[in-house]
């Protein structure tokens, strides 16, 4: 497994190995003992969540407050998304800053996302199927979400021709300056 780390302090894009051929491929999605090794300390996942959505649907920025706040390990399965993390942290040097990254079916990519980021994604192909290992139960009381379209985050959303398909929550969201954060 290919493991490349981004500006955001435990953000990490990991690419397993695929091996594929005419009858189609193969690859290990998930093995604790190298996911640990990659992360430098052990991990345990509490939660599987899979959700599919169509063309145009944007879900997020969602996060969780202590004491539920999720690790995430998050892919596609089939289909594209653009995935994105903003760190939530106010004791992060990367306090309400973004990074974003294609997930699809095709480039097998996974995304960790350690406590303390808000997550969300843009479905850019007909529909996408999209598969989520967490360290934390959900837990509705904990559930926090910031603006998908905050200026003051200013993500750089791909271009669908017309604006995302958003849930009431979602669309309601307040801005990063409102939204409660980590300490």
């Amino acid at each position: 497994m290919k493991v490349t780390g981004t500006d955001i302090e435990g953000l990490l894009i990991l690419e397993p190995s695929v091996f594929g051929d005419e009858r189609g491929f193969f690859l290990e999605s998930y093995n604790q003992k190298t996911f640990d090794a990659a992360l430098g300390h052990e991990v345990r996942f509490l939660q599987d969540n899979h959700s599919r959505s169509a063309r145009g649907v944007l879900r997020g920025l969602h996060y969780q407050l202590p004491p539920h706040a999720q690790g995430k390990l998050v892919r596609v399965t089939q289909g594209s998304v653009f995935d994105v993390a903003v760190d939530m942290r106010r004791s992060s040097p990367s306090f309400g800053r973004w990074f974003g990254v294609e997930l699809s079916g095709q480039n097998h990519r996974q995304l960790w996302l350690p406590p303390g980021l808000a997550h969300g994604f843009l479905v850019t192909s007909d529909s996408a199927d999209f598969l989520y290992k967490t360290t934390q139960y959900y837990a509705p009381k904990a559930e926090q979400c910031v603006r998908w379209n905050d200026p003051a985050i200013a993500i750089i959303w791909p271009a669908l021709g017309r604006p995302p398909l958003l849930s009431a929550k979602d669309a309601a969201a307040p801005l990063l300056a409102d939204a409660i954060a980590f300490d």
